[in-house]
């Protein structure tokens, strides 16, 4: 690639883009700084809370970074890497220990065949001894090949990110798991690409965006992705309900910070650490004995955002070990075919869909081309991230991510004039990624007028009955806790193997 690159260089053109190559995208770098640093309280406050309620949330690294065909078992309580086995293999073999001192707790007895009855056995000799447990299959084939395509772009994904007050490594650890970084995966329920949103998302910001969107690009996706990450920062504080409110949905998030204000959550941060936990209970009490508390909040909603935070690393991994390259766009006047851009750029088909996945036959007329280089002729430079913010954005970004509203005050419509005015400021700045922000803000405010969540939560919140059975619940919770902590002492009157409540406590 870097010889096609240099055969179509010219002069200015080209300087500019070896610059752009050398050059740090870094946010401070790029007038931002006020943004930045809101963000950046904003990840530190979460990665502490994590500590405290989810300390194990680095054991999900591991998850994307091996090949598929294995179980990892982890600390709950730090996230360190105790043992790798083979799905189908020998789980006596003493290699496939990471800590070598735990191959001692599995005594010598056959294993149950059933995959899943294996991985409880072992978890239940290693938690006497470890404490609590994480094991999962191993998913590295969602990831690796899409990183060994993609991953020479993760600085100028990073920098959109960084741009939109997103920190670099969270946004893209969310695509890491969102869609192994490439623009063309879809999910059962058809959800698209980068961060993984359905057609009718992307139809309807199509709609609202005066730019065609290509939701197959990565680099299309990547600014509404971060925008859409920051407008659900805003609203709640922090990034790990904002996090699970993409994966799961606000009203799913709304019922868990209604539960966790009730557990004495005094943050919306707290709130929402104590309300998961509180389902994730309850789901193992009595799945549908309380399901009215928390719907269709799974285990995987549970999960989510540690699964991102983890993966932060990963991201950084990615980005230091490959070479990072460039990426300029053009917003192309008219249609375009891709045998006239190869022609122009002397690069391969290939080449050219690697910056372009949703590329098949033409770009359409006012959408985005993304090539290792700037080509005039190709249209107006749009690369945003190439160059400092200005002023009216960043004043406005800044203001924005200051706002400090209860996230109930989103929900009940009664900040819409607010979220206006700043959809107002944003497209006023004149510039790429205003324009961004203000499509997101008039779709997260057309969402919250017509999707039904100000009526479901303030019904939840309300309902005599909701009070009721939380109360239930909040008892259930705790004779179950009671139980297992008789169940444990017994054990530890036994032996490490022993079952404790034997009766089913």
């Amino acid at each position: 690639m870097k010889r096609a690159s240099l055969r179509v260089c010219a002069g200015l053109v080209c300087a500019a883009a070896i610059s752009a190559a050398g050059q740090s995208t870094r946010a401070q770098d790029l007038g931002l700084s006020g943004p930045a640093r809101l963000a950046a309280d904003s990840l530190k406050a979460d990665i502490a809370a994590l500590e405290t309620y989810r300390p194990g949330y680095q054991f999900w690294q591991q998850i994307f970074t091996i090949p598929d065909g294995s179980i990892v078992f982890g600390g709950a309580n730090d996230g360190r890497l105790l043992a790798v086995f083979p799905t189908k293999g020998d789980w006596t073999n003493p290699g496939v220990w990471r800590d070598p001192s735990l191959a001692a707790v599995v005594p010598n007895e056959d294993l149950p065949s059933k995959l899943d009855d294996r991985r409880a056995r072992v978890a239940e000799w290693l938690e006497p001894v470890v404490g609590s447990v994480l094991h999962n299959p191993t998913r590295g084939d969602f990831l690796l090949p899409s990183a060994q395509r993609y991953g020479r772009f993760l600085q100028e994904w990073g920098a959109i990110y960084e741009r939109f007050g997103v920190p670099a490594e969270l946004g893209l650890a969310q695509a890491v798991i969102e869609s192994g970084l490439a623009g063309d995966r879809r999910s059962e329920a058809r959800a698209i690409g980068f961060c993984q949103w359905l057609p009718a998302n992307w139809k309807r910001l199509n709609q609202l965006a005066p730019a065609v969107i290509e939701g197959n690009n990565q680099t299309t996706q990547a600014p509404y992705c971060a925008a859409y990450l920051t407008v659900l920062a805003t609203k709640y504080g922090s990034f790990i309900p904002a996090l699970s409110d993409h994966h799961s949905g606000g009203v799913n998030v709304g019922r868990v910070l209604i539960n966790g204000e009730r557990l004495g959550g005094e943050t919306t941060r707290e709130q929402y650490l104590l309300g998961s936990q509180f389902t994730r209970d309850l789901r193992r009490i009595d799945l549908y004995g309380f399901r009215d508390l928390y719907r269709t909040y799974g285990p995987r909603s549970y999960l989510y955002s540690e699964m991102v935070f983890g993966n932060m690393s990963t991201v950084r991994h990615l980005i230091t070990s490959t070479p990072q390259v460039p990426i300029f766009a053009m917003r192309v006047p008219r249609a375009m075919s891709l045998s006239d851009i190869a022609r122009q750029t002397r690069l391969s088909a290939d080449e050219v869909r690697r910056y372009n996945p949703a590329l098949v036959k033409r770009v359409p007329a006012q959408a985005d081309l993304y090539l290792p280089l700037y080509v005039r002729a190709f249209g107006p430079d749009v690369s945003f991230w190439h160059r400092p913010a200005n002023a009216k954005y960043t004043a406005a970004l800044t203001d924005f991510l200051a706002l400090d509203y209860p996230s109930e005050r989103w929900d009940d419509g009664s900040l819409v004039p607010v979220l206006r005015n700043f959809e107002k400021r944003f497209r006023e700045t004149k510039s790429e990624e205003g324009t961004v922000m203000a499509t997101v803000l008039a779709f997260v405010i057309d969402d919250g007028e017509s999707s039904g969540r100000r009526e479901i939560l303030a019904s939840f919140r309300a309902d005599g009955n909701i009070h009721t059975l939380f109360d239930q619940a909040l008892l259930q919770r705790v004779n179950t806790n009671l139980n297992q902590l008789e169940c444990s002492t017994d054990a530890l009157q036994v032996t490490l193997g022993g079952n404790g409540c034997p009766d089913g406590r």
